[in-house]
């Protein structure tokens, strides 16, 4: 078939189950031409109607409200005139109510001294004298040393406060100690608490001052809930830039910041604040009643989704924008083509029926639908379906070169031939980028070798066309200028935009470009490693059938139960055929399995496994056991994956059109000895 030649030319070793003539034809002419019907877990397609869908629209749960981004425009704790920028705050709204920007500066001064002199009157309880002196020479060497800017010698120097048996009161010594000396950490080891010079606070002096250290140190072990951290006003951006970066790579996951301007900000005095507030918690970790635990139930929407011509991540991005929540909320049993027209079973979390039904006039627009919208008790997961229905036009058909064969009886002959024997079910064009500079297996390959930086690069490469996505792509490899880039990229590239906006956040460099890579989703950011697996896997069964072709043999590896369920497969249901099994036939060529690459994955034992073992030497990946992307072991049934579907052909016009379709089997069975990612 005539669909992506870059493909056949990538691919054109593949081989093929039958070697029977074919025909030649064209797929995918158009999105219609090409439709894919999702087959649910009861064997039924999902685009038919569902009677009594939404015979209870529940209502919205104000504990999952959308999360409003970081702005601290309207805090009126930092309105005072004569505030000091880098005192923390905890504001709540009695104090911005009730309290003058003078008065509250005050009531933090006063904590401050008062907290200090709490932290040394702890000390003195918990430490002897004689240890609380040498803490306190250790701790003035230490600062001597930086401020004479004389190295330390050796591995970083430690003192021992000694072991202290009750948790509670080590709890109290470690938030002390860091209280009154933010610029030493301490370490627990087999309670013994041990103190150290804090190299980070060694670092950020030399963004900031040591007053705006010592006190953003204070600030993050005091951990006081929505209360907030501002640096001094700073007129350089590049300056603030930094400071941002040390932050955000250093303690990331637990603050996040933001710039603003003074109240008296203008062009002539451009002086921006830094802002860091903690980032909110995922998860309350005290037990709630059975009552909370009714009330604040989690809402799950089940629906049918229909797409033409989209790419699934950016119908997603469209849909998780218009119902303000992200795409990770959405889950689904499989992807599907781009170039065609989809319908899919999907679930998508704290959206009602009643807020999903609202946005269906406006995703029209994106070439979208929902519909068959019901409240459901839980999520889908990858491989929940029985398959998938094709109906497929092939349009131009016509006879092999030099086959001088009646075109009908080509036509027949190859339905009867995939009827009987089945073909190989390769994974497709979509799942690698049809027609891109870039494909999504070279992306995946560059993150398998932890090469981040390049494998940014490679999902932002342009394609030949001037458009306003490729422009920014492409002043985006010129330049790495994110923010630049951030304004130039539309809207509705949510991947694109979500990375580009965590490269402006953390940098350009090898650990920003991994922070960066951890915006997505964890769906979107596997799919690249499986990209790579499934051209490794496409190629594998390829030379596993020109190597041996339908026998099988010594080495193979075969799956016991067709019918096991898709999810949990003890691992005694992958077998490694014996010399005597070969001789006596015991197995069929539809039991052989072969795996996708993963950790404690079972390889064949003969020329197959070396083939893996080869080629990912080939590609750089030293060691093929213990690759660190897919954990997953999935396979195919060779044949029977496909094997007496129910195909159909309907011609339409002589031999110039023909329709096929018919039901296609779930290639993603995970086999024995499964890991789940």
């Amino acid at each position: 078939m005539e669909e992506d030649t870059d493909f056949r030319i990538r691919f054109s070793s593949l081989g093929f189950i039958t070697d029977h003539i074919g025909f030649r034809g064209t797929i995918k002419s158009s999105p219609s031409d090409f439709v894919v019907i999702e087959i649910d877990e009861q064997g039924q397609l999902v685009n038919k109607s569902t009677s009594g869908l939404i015979n209870k629209v529940l209502p919205e749960p104000n504990n999952f409200a959308k999360k409003t981004k970081l702005d601290f425009q309207n805090i009126s704790c930092q309105e005072g005139s004569n505030q000091e920028v880098n005192t923390f705050t905890k504001c709540s709204d009695d104090d911005q109510n009730h309290q003058s920007g003078s008065e509250k500066e005050d009531t933090i001064n006063d904590g401050t001294s008062k907290g200090e002199e709490e932290k040394v009157h702890v000390l003195g309880n918990l430490l002897d004298e004689k240890t609380n002196d040498l803490l306190t020479h250790f701790a003035f060497d230490i600062k001597e040393k930086w401020n004479s800017k004389t190295e330390l010698i050796g591995s970083s120097p430690e003192f021992s406060l000694g072991r202290i048996l009750d948790k509670n009161q080590r709890a109290i010594l470690h938030s002390a100690v860091r209280q009154k000396f933010p610029f030493l950490i301490t370490v627990g080891k087999n309670s013994e608490i041990v103190v150290k010079p804090n190299l980070e606070y060694k670092e950020l002096c030399h963004l900031v001052s040591e007053e705006e250290a010592l006190d953003f140190f204070k600030y993050l072990d005091a951990k006081k809930e929505n209360s907030k951290f501002t640096f001094k006003p700073d007129m350089n951006k590049d300056h603030r830039k930094a400071v941002h970066h040390f932050v955000n790579k250093k303690f990331g996951n637990l603050v996040e910041t933001k710039s603003f301007p003074e109240l008296n900000y203008n062009a002539a005095n451009p002086n921006i604040a830094i802002t860091v507030r903690f980032r909110e918690k995922k998860h309350k970790h005290r037990k709630r009643s059975l009552f909370e635990c009714q009330d604040q139930k989690v809402i799950y929407t089940a629906f049918t989704l229909r797409k033409e011509n989209l790419e699934m991540f950016e119908a997603l991005g469209f849909l998780a924008i218009k119902l303000g929540v992200i795409p990770s909320d959405f889950s689904y049993a499989g992807l599907k083509d781009k170039k065609a027209i989809t319908y899919q079973a999907m679930v998508v979390r704290k959206v009602s029926p009643e807020r999903l039904k609202n946005i269906e006039k406006e995703i029209e627009k994106k070439r979208m639908n929902v519909f068959n919208i019901r409240s459901v008790d839980d999520s889908l997961r990858l491989g929940q379906l029985k398959g998938n229905h094709f109906d497929i036009i092939i349009r131009n058909v016509r006879n092999q070169i030099n086959d001088s064969t009646n075109l009908r009886e080509r036509i027949l002959e190859a339905i009867e031939n995939v009827k009987n024997k089945g073909f190989v079910n390769y994974y497709g064009p979509q799942r690698f980028g049809m027609g891109r500079k870039v494909h999504t297996d070279q992306i995946g390959l560059a993150l398998l070798k932890s090469e981040m930086v390049k494998a940014v690069k490679l999902f932002l490469t342009p394609e030949d066309l001037d458009d306003p996505v490729n422009r920014a792509k492409k002043y985006f490899l010129q330049t790495e200028d994110a923010k630049g880039t951030l304004s130039l990229m539309p809207e509705f590239k949510v991947r694109e935009r979500a990375l580009l906006e965590s490269l402006h956040r953390f940098g350009m460099t090898e650990e920003g470009c991994i922070q960066a890579w951890f915006s997505f989703p964890h769906s979107m950011r596997i799919f690249y490693i499986h990209a790579y697996s499934s051209k490794i896997w496409n190629e594998a069964v390829s030379y596993r059938l020109s190597t041996y072709g339908s026998r099988v043999v010594e080495g193979d590896l075969v799956c016991l139960d067709e019918d096991i369920d898709d999810e949990h497969f003890p691992s005694s249901k992958v077998h490694l055929v014996t010399e005597e099994e070969e001789s006596a036939s015991t197995y069929a060529i539809h039991q052989v399995v072969l795996p996708v690459l993963g950790y404690n994955i079972q390889y064949p034992k003969n020329k197959v496994g070396q083939w893996y073992q080869d080629t990912l030497s080939r590609d750089g990946l030293q060691t093929y056991g213990s690759l660190s992307g897919g954990k997953e072991l999935l396979c195919l049934f060779i044949d029977s994956s496909i094997h007496s579907t129910n195909i159909h052909l309907h011609g339409r016009q002589p031999y110039a059109k023909h329709g096929i379709h018919g039901d296609k089997g779930n290639r993603y069975t995970s086999c024995p000895g499964a890991q789940s990612l």
